[in-house]
């Protein structure tokens, strides 16, 4: 059963799909619902999709398929309506997908790239090249700090996460220690200890009991801004 704000939702993205052909964007959505940011927009459409209520188009910014509805949506609504930018993608041969196509993730603050320090949870959002994300849910946290600068990762750098509480040894990830503070680092596990491996030699590792570290995601790419 769906929450009151999936219900809308869904309801809002099949109407618009239906006199528009196009899905509505994160602001529109947000107005709609009456939510204080596009990070719970963010949230309703993952939790639908995961839910198998709609899917979205990869590496498209405003591609959203109602596949179904809720078990009281009315008998004309649960066809499934594509979206143009939908129809066009299935058609082959087809033109590559704009290089430019964005969609917002949830800006989570700071993490830390040398000691840790708190992990804030923000309300704001990042607008992210599509063709740099996969499947699955995705934040963004600024990096702080130098500590992963031989594996290309630099101060300001803005880290996309793709939202997971597992990972492989070798994989860089943002770990939740002690749940209190987050940092980003190689992770690899030891006769039931953790280690957090930096890529600066100028940085020791740090080591904790398993229990004592959280995966919180593994880094899918990142961002930089040039001043």
């Amino acid at each position: 059963m769906l929450t009151a704000k999936q219900h809308e939702l869904i309801q809002f993205i099949q109407t618009r799909l239906e006199e528009t052909g196009i899905s509505p964007s994160f602001e529109e959505m947000k107005e709609a619902l009456d939510l204080k940011s596009k990070s719970g927009v963010h949230r309703l459409i993952s939790a639908l999709e995961e839910r198998g209520f709609i899917r979205r188009l990869p590496n498209r910014a405003r591609a959203l398929e109602v596949i179904k509805q809720p078990e009281d949506a009315t008998p004309a609504a649960r066809a499934p309506v594509v979206s143009d930018v939908v129809a066009q993608a299935t058609k082959a041969p087809s033109a590559p997908s704009p290089a430019n196509d964005v969609i917002e993730i949830p800006l989570h603050g700071r993490i830390a790239a040398g000691a840790p320090i708190e992990a804030l949870e923000g309300q704001s959002s990042l607008p992210v090249p599509a063709a740099l994300l996969g499947p699955g849910e995705h934040y963004a946290l600024e990096v702080s700090g130098d500590s992963m600068i031989e594996a290309g990762i630099f101060d300001g750098d803005f880290a996309l996460v793709k939202r997971t509480d597992t990972a492989r040894d070798g994989e860089i990830v943002v770990a939740l220690v002690r749940d209190e503070e987050a940092t980003l680092k190689y992770l690899h596990r030891d006769q039931g200890n953790v280690r957090l491996d930096p890529a600066n030699e100028a940085y020791a590792p740090q080591i904790y009991h398993a229990g004592e570290v959280k995966v919180q995601g593994r880094l899918a790419g990142l961002l930089r801004r040039y001043h």
